[in-house]
């Protein structure tokens, strides 16, 4: 069992910047791949944004977001960042945290674990 616990979420103004933090329960962190994925109202589907190899060594991110987001991990600490830079309000969402085993399901969804969201609002 993991357990997600997102935070660093707010109220930012657009071209601002946040960094969303996700620590995990357990002693198993580096065995699972992470992400991060956002949800607006109205949307029924969870939408991607980045994901982590279980080194760190491999990083992926939404064609849209890349060279604004930043993921990274620290297997020692149990947690994973999101550093969002050059904030729009189409960033406005919940963000949540994902963990599997398996980088195909989490991507693919869905993923084993999720925490309970962080809400990040940009105004413009």
């Amino acid at each position: 069992q993991v357990q997600l616990v997102e935070s660093g979420g707010g109220l930012v103004q657009a071209g601002g910047s946040l960094r969303l933090s996700c620590a995990a329960s357990g002693r198993t962190f580096s065995t699972y791949v992470m992400g991060w994925f956002r949800q607006t109202p109205g949307k029924e589907h969870k939408e991607f944004v980045s994901a982590i190899s279980r080194s760190g060594g491999g990083k992926y991110y939404a064609d849209s977001l890349k060279g604004r987001f930043t993921i990274s991990r620290d297997n020692a600490k149990n947690t994973v960042w999101l550093q969002m830079n050059s904030l729009k309000p189409e960033d406005t969402a919940v963000y949540y945290c994902a963990a599997d085993p398996d980088a195909r399901t989490l991507l693919t969804g869905p993923s084993a674990y999720w925490g309970q969201g962080t809400q990040v609002t940009v105004s413009s």
